[in-house]
Parts: structure tokens; sequence; C-alpha cells
């Protein structure tokens, strides 16, 4: 039996549930898009444990946080799952499921993609019901729905919980922040002298990065504005860090690996605006409350953007070919699907947005 809702059917929830496990193991913007789904599944199953199935970072920012996650098992290394970590163990994917086998879950969850490589990880917890995505070359689960490939990625995963009787509560992500985030950012930061606004010119896909330059001329525009600008970034994106800080002319403030996630969210939840790339930083500052002003290639922009706009401008570029050689892209910017499978390059495709649209959208969202 399904009951309607405000997105759709809702299948009658599973009965008896004691221990549910999420599988999402990948990268901290992936993980503030399945928030919501986490949040309806506490809201339908309030006195059953949440487990996330995820990678070793997750563990650091959960700890003494409120929300829908109870506990975090740590899923090792495997193609199409996670990558390792630098100086990480080897651990085996058959040890890991024996043991998760213990738990005894009763629904077990796939929210991590496509399914073909997460679906039989999913299958094998040995959990009463299972219920996940499923594209063309993965393994179906007890409950699934079709992976396409355009949707937005909040909602892809607000109708998977639906399978099993969770309707949603919220589509906007929410992550608290604690006192000790706010300690942290204190401690680095200091406490503000004028209003801040926090720039954050990187991307692990460099085609997602718009130019050091331009985010020069936004710090050199809002400082002349009365903001102190900060310009953040993780040790890997130190050099375009420090080309934005160069460009800009003006005194700013570079964050290079200085904070830990936490601090970070603290960080931006201080700050009157983040003017970002399409990255996980965007989506933990909208997570947080944060205004932000992000430089989307279009096709991640139908996919990820923060879907309100009363504190939030998506800018986007219409870019659907690459710069460089002309292959299609509009499957995505990524190399193991349709569309660019041939195409080696990696400049950006969000170089055309103009610096004025991001100054305007900034300046509207600052003036309230």
């Amino acid at each position: 039996m399904v009951t309607p809702s405000l997105l759709g059917p809702v299948a009658e929830p599973v009965p008896d549930v004691e221990r549910i496990a999420v599988l999402r193991a990948n990268a901290l913007g992936d993980f503030i898009f399945i928030l919501p789904a986490l949040e309806a599944l506490r809201a339908a199953y309030p006195s059953a444990e949440i487990v996330l199935l995820g990678a070793p970072w997750h563990p650091k920012l959960w700890r003494d946080r409120a929300g829908p996650v109870d506990r975090v098992l740590v899923v090792p290394p495997a193609p199409g799952i996670r990558g390792p970590d630098p100086g990480e163990p080897e651990s085996s994917m058959e040890d890991f499921l024996a043991t998760a086998r213990k738990e005894r879950f009763d629904l077990a969850l796939q929210l991590h993609g496509g399914g073909a490589n997460s679906n039989p990880i999913v299958s094998g917890l040995g959990a009463r019901v299972t219920a996940g995505l499923r594209a063309e070359d993965a393994p179906p689960l007890d409950r699934w729905i079709r992976y396409v490939y355009y949707q937005h990625e909040v909602i892809r995963y607000l109708e998977v919980v639906a399978l099993v009787g969770a309707p949603a509560t919220t589509i906007i992500p929410a992550l608290t922040v604690t006192d000790a985030d706010r300690a942290e950012a204190r401690e680095v930061l200091g406490e503000p002298e004028r209003p801040r606004v926090a720039l954050h010119p990187g991307a692990t896909d460099t085609r997602r990065r718009w130019p050091p330059d331009r985010f020069g001329e936004v710090a050199r525009a809002l400082t002349g504005d009365g903001y102190e600008v900060l310009v953040t970034g993780t040790p890997a994106e130190r050099e375009v860090v420090e080309a934005v800080v160069a460009a800009a002319g003006v005194p700013v403030r570079p964050q290079v690996g200085t904070l830990s996630l936490g601090g970070l969210a603290a960080c931006y939840e201080r700050c009157a605006l983040l003017v970002s790339n399409d990255t996980g930083p965007l989506h933990l500052a909208g997570a947080v409350g944060t205004p932000t002003v992000g430089v989307y290639w279009i096709g991640n922009l139908i996919n990820g953007a923060i879907p309100v706009r009363a504190r939030h401008r998506p800018i986007a570029s219409w870019t659907t070919r690459c710069p460089v050689c002309g292959v299609d892209c509009t499957r995505g910017l990524y190399p193991h699907r349709p569309g660019d499978g041939d195409c080696p390059h990696r400049d950006s495709f969000v170089a055309d947005v103009p610096v004025i649209e991001v100054v305007e959208a900034a300046r509207e969202l600052l003036q309230g």
C-alpha cells in the first residue's frame, strides 16, 4: 500500500525496525545532499538507530553533533565506493560485510549512486529489507527506483527513503553547528571587527573552477564595500587560494587548512555570505544558514543548486561542450559517463560567468 505525500507516493513503513544502515561514503557536498533523507528516516523511525556507512571523515564531523546520524561505520576503500585516504591501512570489504552482518540491520539503504558497485555491498549487509537506486548496469535491491542522471540530488534520495515509508519533512539540508565548532573558529579567526564574507575558489574537479582572477575581482569589490574577506581552501587548494589573494590586490585573509570541517561550518555561520564554486563548502554554508552565491556549470545546477532563492543565488554557465576539443559533455562532467569519456581536458567550464553577475548577486544578498 502507498500513501500520497508532498513528493509523491510513500510506501508503508517496514515494521519492527530497530537498526537502519545508510550507505553514503563519498565527499562533503554529497553528504549534505542526503541530510533531508536522513531527517525523513528519523521522523518515520524515531526509535531506530541510524548507522551511516561512510568515509573516515564522517565520524570526525559527526562526533557530538545533534542530528539524524547515531553512529558511523567506516566502509573500506573499494571501486565506485571511495578511494583510500593517505596512509590508510588496507582493509577487506569481505571482512567489513561479515562484521556488519552481525549488526542485524532491519533496513539497508543505498544512497550512494547508480548502484553498480554499491548495490552488492548493500545486499551483502543481510538486512531484512534493502532499498536504493538502480542504473541499467546495477543489480536490483528489494525496493528500487531508476537512477536518472538529471535529477536534483536531494529529491533523488528523498524518493529512495519514501520506498521504506519515510515521507519528506524538508527539502533543505541543515547541519547543526556545535559550541566546539564555534570555539575553534573564534580561536583561529578571532572576533570580526567588520562583517565577514568568504570566498571558496577551489573544487576537486578543475572544470568546476571559476578563474582565480575573477574571485580576486569579487574580493576587491566586497573589500571596497567594507567587508572583511576570507579565502578558504584545503591544503590541496593552496595554489588557487594564493592566486586569488594575489589577484585581489587588497588585504584579504587566506585560510588554507586552518579549520576542521566543524570549524569551517562555524566560520561560514558567522559570515554574511559565501561566494564559491560548486563544491562541498558551498553546500556546507547553505546547510548552516549562510547566504550563498554559487558558480555552477548548468548540468550541476540542475542536480545540486540550493533550491530556494531568498538567500541563495546560483550563477550558471551554459557551456555544454569542452572548451578545448568540443566534445559534448551534457551527460555530466564525469569521465565515466557517456558524452565526455573521450575528452581528456580539465579546462574550466564556468570561465565565461561574468564577474558583474556574481558581484551584483552578492551585493543583493548582502543588502538584504
